[in-house]
């Protein structure tokens, strides 16, 4: 790879272009295997300055606004101090919600400009998407007003406000804590938020820092225990969603695209028969059950070892668990994420390992947690269709809500979000053009196809392109997840902020024909079966096809598929329907 440019692909792109689709996502694949996405080195150096302004700017921030501690240079003397935490975890949310951390910069097809959120969320007339519409009085509608916009100002304003001001006073501490009051106000304000629009929230990564701030509403005896369970808690819940046939995927592209592997080949052992057949091999699915067993292990070690040699070898292998996740540069790059876990795991089980765990004494507090931390992620993992990604805690599991919409070439359907959505990032294949030519711009596009065809997913959603369109060589394919960052201003892979809900907004700005605009969204697996729901909708007409895909057939078949159709279970399709009334 070069500096500023991509590394480019080994054939020649005017010969790739005639190819048909799918022998286009084919070479892609074979290519991505061993060169990842190609990612220029200035774009890990652009992402390496930002883990330091958030690490060294939340230092001098906290440091700067608490009374009672020390400057930078006496660290070592007040880290500890519970207000640290504290600040650290507003300051970690205020960062995230900013979109500054996780779905920034390049690694998530964001260039120009290279942030979506504040950009989005404080300017009126963009597009949101409230979670329960028909359920909660006041949220109807996809486009934002004052009092969305006045919802987002508040929690930037009030997450400063807590950062900037010193702790009440606690006896038990020197620099005392942050007023729970405060604290109350800014959730009661985000969770408004929230349901006035569920993207901004879930950018907020509230089932994490939302989680640990309703611990300081209680006596202040009570957080270290409380947030140490957390911590396993968001552990353990992703330890146990890895428990599918999709996680050995994720981690063999995953490490197919790390900045330090350049080795072909070990990235070639990660699979059974590169260049033919890229299924995970047993060595990609070792790597990936490992991560696995120490997610499980380690925190049970953490939580009951209370210190020790065993606890501190425990600390160890968990920040390194955390500094390999960081290393690998993940697409939706969450790794202001990991680097506040490191720290949270110094702090919690480094420092205060031994605090006993009867200091968690607070009925309330309790059964809060058993629902925040416990009930809704298991709920997610069996009905993934009522909750999100993120609070079910499946973070890398790779079983995850997708989809791929296809803008009809012929009539530039493509262009109207850039002339009927208000919105201050052009669609990304523009954004591109700056910096490359076309050809090479949708090059880079159909490299996000790849990555996700690479997936288990990825290969349904290739299977279910008959279903949705007779040529898909007259369609522009595009992941859904480039819909949802340039028109909402965020995206995670989570394929709830661009299903039909996202379509229907889009769809009442742009008035789409009928066949101009086709979408296909996938549903998680439940936990409890092994298939995995479709819909095939048409933004014009609505609902075109749904059925199930088997986990087993996708597991199974290549990225590109092959001659054989894509065995699908149909239990509705529309269009049948249409010509059998109409015959």
């Amino acid at each position: 790879m070069g500096f500023i440019t991509p590394t480019p692909p080994p054939f020649e792109i005017e010969e790739w272009k005639q190819r048909p689709h799918l022998e286009r996502i084919k070479l892609l694949a074979q290519d991505w295997a061993l060169n990842g996405f190609g990612t220029p080195s200035f774009v890990y150096l652009l992402y390496v300055v930002k883990l330091i302004i958030y690490a060294g700017g939340g230092l001098l921030l906290i440091s700067a606004t608490t009374e009672g501690l020390g400057g930078v240079g006496n660290l070592g003397s007040w880290w500890t101090e519970p207000i640290v935490f504290q600040k650290a975890v507003v300051w970690t949310m205020l960062w995230e919600i900013l979109g500054l951390g996780a779905g920034s910069l390049p690694l998530t097809l964001r260039f120009a400009p290279m942030i979506g959120g504040v950009l989005y969320w404080l300017r009126p007339g963009t597009t949101r998407l409230p979670p329960w519409p028909d359920r909660v009085p006041l949220t109807r509608g996809t486009t934002r007003g004052p009092i969305d916009v006045a919802l987002y100002a508040g929690v930037i304003a009030w997450a400063a406000y807590l950062l900037l001001t010193d702790g009440i006073s606690d006896p038990t501490t020197v620099a005392g804590r942050l007023d729970p009051g405060a604290v109350g106000t800014l959730l009661a304000l985000l969770g408004l938020l929230g349901l006035r629009d569920k993207v901004p929230f879930l950018a907020a990564r509230a089932e994490i820092y939302g989680n640990l701030m309703i611990l300081f509403l209680f006596p202040l005896g009570n957080m270290i225990v409380a947030a140490q369970i957390v911590f396993v808690c968001i552990w353990w819940g992703a330890a146990s969603s890895k428990l599918n046939r999709h996680f050995p995927f994720v981690v063999t592209v995953m490490i197919s695209n790390t900045p330090w592997n350049r080795w072909r080949a070990a990235k070639r052992r990660l699979y059974r028969n590169h260049p033919e057949d890229l299924r995970p091999s047993s060595t990609g699915a070792l790597a990936a059950h490992m991560g696995t067993v120490m997610e499980f292990t380690l925190p049970l070690v953490l939580l009951f070892s209370k210190g020790g040699t065993i606890g501190t070898i425990a600390v160890v292998g968990m920040v390194i668990f955390h500094l390999h996740i960081l290393s690998t540069f993940p697409l939706a790059v969450p790794l202001e994420w990991n680097i506040f876990m490191i720290f949270g795991i110094l702090f919690l089980f480094g420092h205060y390992g031994a605090t006993p765990l009867t200091t968690l004494d607070d009925p309330l507090l309790i059964a809060i947690m058993a629902v925040t931390c416990v009930g809704i992620p298991v709920l997610g993992n069996f009905r993934p269709d009522l909750i999100s990604f993120l609070p079910s805690m499946r973070y890398y599991a790779g079983n995850w809500a997708t989809s791929q919409w296809l803008f009809r070439k012929d009539s530039d359907a493509e262009e109207k979000l850039d002339s009927e959505i208000v919105k201050p990032a052009p669609i990304v294949v523009e954004q591109l053009t700056k910096f490359y030519d076309r050809e090479m711009a949708e090059l880079l596009l159909y490299k996000g196809l790849a990555f996700r065809s690479m997936h288990s997913h990825g290969r349904a959603l290739n299977g279910l392109l008959p279903h949705a369109v007779d040529d898909v060589e007259e369609y522009h394919v595009r992941e859904g997840e480039l819909i949802a960052g340039v028109v909402l201003g965020y995206n995670f892979g989570d394929g709830h902020f661009h299903n039909q809900q996202l379509l229907e907004a889009v769809q009442e700005r742009c008035h789409f024909e009928e066949g101009e605009l086709r979408m296909i969204a996938i549903e998680s697996q439940p936990a409890n079966v092994q298939r995995q729901r479709y819909r095939i909708y048409d933004a014009a007409t609505g609902l075109v096809e749904e059925g199930w895909v088997n986990v087993a057939d996708m597991v199974e078949r290549q990225p590109w598929l092959d001659e054989r159709p894509f065995p699908t279970q149909s239990v509705a399709s529309v269009e049948a329907e249409r010509a059998t009334s109409s015959a």
